[in-house]
């Protein structure tokens, strides 16, 4: 069977930008709908149905994170920010809205295309066969059995380190804010209490990655919150 061609929703006022896109896109054999306001982008999302939305967040008619509340109200299609916004404030409300991914303006394509990669795979895997195997690198984690082996010896975790990466698992190529991963983790009482969840990522570090300094996998986005690459 053919894989369907994607369709992706580029939500953007600029119409420079918005052509950039499309053609970068087009060239990795994306099917583009284009939108310029929050009014048209849910539109063309709703009818559309596309497997990834690209979405700016200074918008004519309002701002972009009010189109990502109201989206991930009836669909978790991933969503890349596209913006010009840098405060690591604003970053943060987008994801915590329900955005998977944050990409700031100016942009280099190899990047947007990388992302747009990584979440077009987690879409398909969505809808693939559950399977109970997942690697990264050479991790492999049962998620039946709940074992963990790094080039096939097992690797004892804790409880919360297992809930952790059970976690990142589940979101895999998205970037999770830290009050997204405590509450996760710990639960809503310790959605500040940043310094549990260093001390344990770093465990995590030093358990399945080669260098814990340089992470390949488990992954930070300064100032936001973490990411699991599976690549």
């Amino acid at each position: 069977m053919s894989t369907p061609t994607p369709i992706a929703l580029v939500l953007e006022d600029e119409r420079e930008i918005r052509q950039f896109v499309r053609i970068s896109l087009e060239t990795e054999g994306w099917q583009v709908v284009e939108a310029g306001t929050i009014k048209q982008g849910l539109v063309e999302a709703g009818t559309r149905r596309p497997d990834l939305v690209i979405a700016d967040l200074g918008l004519p008619d309002g701002d972009g994170v009010d189109f990502i509340r109201e989206v991930r109200t009836w669909s978790g299609v991933p969503i890349i920010v596209l913006s010009a916004r840098t405060h690591e404030s604003e970053k943060v409300a987008a994801l915590d809205a329900g955005a998977d991914d944050f990409i700031t303006k100016p942009f280099g394509v190899a990047e947007l295309l990388a992302r747009t990669r990584a979440n077009l795979r987690r879409v398909w895997a969505g809808r693939a066969a559950p399977d109970s195997l997942f690697r990264f690198g050479d991790v492999e984690v049962d998620l039946a059995a709940r074992v963990v082996k790094r080039r096939g010896v097992e690797v004892h975790l804790t409880p919360i380190e297992y809930r952790l990466l059970g976690v990142l698992i589940a979101n895999v190529g998205r970037v999770l804010t830290h009050p997204y991963l405590l509450r996760e983790v710990w639960g809503p009482t310790q959605s500040q209490s940043t310094h549990y969840l260093r001390v344990y990522m770093g465990n995590l570090r030093q358990k399945l990655e080669d260098d814990s300094a340089q992470p390949k996998h488990l992954v930070t986005e300064t100032g936001v919150g973490y990411r699991l690459l599976a690549d």
